[in-house]
């Protein structure tokens, strides 16, 4: 008995660190390649090309780890990435103050990150349906609000955030680097990191053990709302503008960096820092496609067939287990 459960453990232990180093391995094999077939594409200014773009995708992926951790799912993220770029503009526009304009569309994209986790654990609908709905509800709320029109902030203090550089960096990657730095230490190291884990292995076992898993379970979808809109906040202040039919895949994308990244469908295990990894797969993927040309419509289909492969691998992993 003493044999076979050591036997078990050794197994465990050796899945994991071909999980782990596996990960990385890809990351600089695509990266070896990327430069063969590209020369350049490690130069300096493409990097900071690359991570700048992908920011705002980082941003929604942090908060998507922490609903995925607890087993839950949220597809409504590029609806409110979009209505956080449409409200952030609009108000800017109104000749709201910029700090102003940015803690009111934090605030209703935590809102409506609220309601995705009171209909999830209140009235019991599965993550998927849940946010399916509200995916088209925000969207909805987002095109009637702006009227299907841009709103068009020619204010240069706008553009600060997503185009500005601090110590010849982008603004955005400073602030991607802060979400990813503090949502693996929330993760790692605080109790409330670890109660997420507890629910997402075992949510019976963590009710009667005395955590308030409904109220976690929320509080997650709270923050996936809050970083979808600053998400949105990043593209509006880059692109100048804000409108609501923009994001329409970056529900996808947050997913497959999450997914890419290692953490489980099923909840229980993930890390912020296998989603930065998971991150710049995505991203070098991304810039290595649209440098050769690929098309738009194949790209989708690659990653498609990635996120699916990533979910095999989980999968073959857990049943190893």
């Amino acid at each position: 008995m003493i044999e076979n459960k050591s036997g078990n453990v050794r197994r465990e232990t050796r899945l994991s660190r071909a999980s782990r180093y596996g990960l990385l391995a890809s990351l600089f094999m695509l990266i070896a390649v990327s430069e063969y077939l590209y020369p350049g594409f490690l130069m300096p200014q493409n990097i900071r090309n690359i991570l700048g773009q992908s920011a705002p995708t980082g941003i929604v992926a942090v908060g998507m780890t922490f609903v995925m951790i607890t087993g839950g799912f949220d597809l409504s993220v590029g609806s409110i990435y979009a209505a956080g770029a449409t409200i952030y503009a609009s108000l800017a526009v109104a000749g709201w103050s910029l700090p102003e304009a940015a803690v009111a569309t934090i605030a209703i994209g935590s809102l409506a990150g609220l309601t995705n986790g009171l209909i999830v654990t209140r009235l019991k609908v599965n993550p998927f349906v849940a946010t399916l709905g509200t995916m088209s509800a925000f969207s909805g709320v987002a095109l009637i609000y702006s009227n299907s029109s841009p709103f068009i902030a020619p204010d240069p203090a706008f553009a600060v955030l997503g185009r500005g550089k601090m110590l010849s960096i982008p603004i955005s990657i400073w602030i991607l680097l802060a979400f990813l730095v503090a949502g693996q230490l929330v993760l790692s190291r605080t109790v409330y990191g670890r109660q997420l884990y507890a629910i997402g292995g075992n949510d019976e076992a963590s009710r009667l053990a005395g955590l308030r898993t409904a109220a976690l379970r929320t509080s997650t979808y709270a923050l996936s709302g809050a970083c979808a809109s600053i998400a949105g906040m990043l593209i509006a202040s880059r692109l100048g503008m804000g409108q609501a039919d923009i994001g329409a895949a970056m529900a996808l994308d947050a997913i497959a960096v999450v997914v890419i990244g290692g953490t489980s469908l099923l909840g229980g295990e993930g890390s912020i820092w296998r989603t930065a990894i998971g991150l710049l797969i995505v991203a070098v993927l991304t810039n290595l496609l649209d440098s050769l040309a690929i098309s738009s419509h194949y790209q989708l289909v690659i990653k498609g067939t990635i996120v699916i492969g990533a979910v095999a691998v989980d999968s073959f992993i857990r049943s190893r287990r």
